[in-house]
């Protein structure tokens, strides 16, 4: 019966990594964005 006390899941960790994922993704897809924007050809 004390195996019933103990956690299967650890959510905090689970939690924490996601959020960095999701920071990480959004930051790559603003740098992506702020280079297509900047990097506009010369019209000759």
């Amino acid at each position: 019966m004390i195996t019933m006390n103990l956690p299967l899941v650890n959510w905090s960790n689970g939690v924490v990594m996601i959020a960095v994922f999701a920071g990480v993704c959004i930051a790559l897809v603003g740098i992506v964005l702020s280079i297509m924007n900047t990097d506009k050809k010369k019209q000759e």
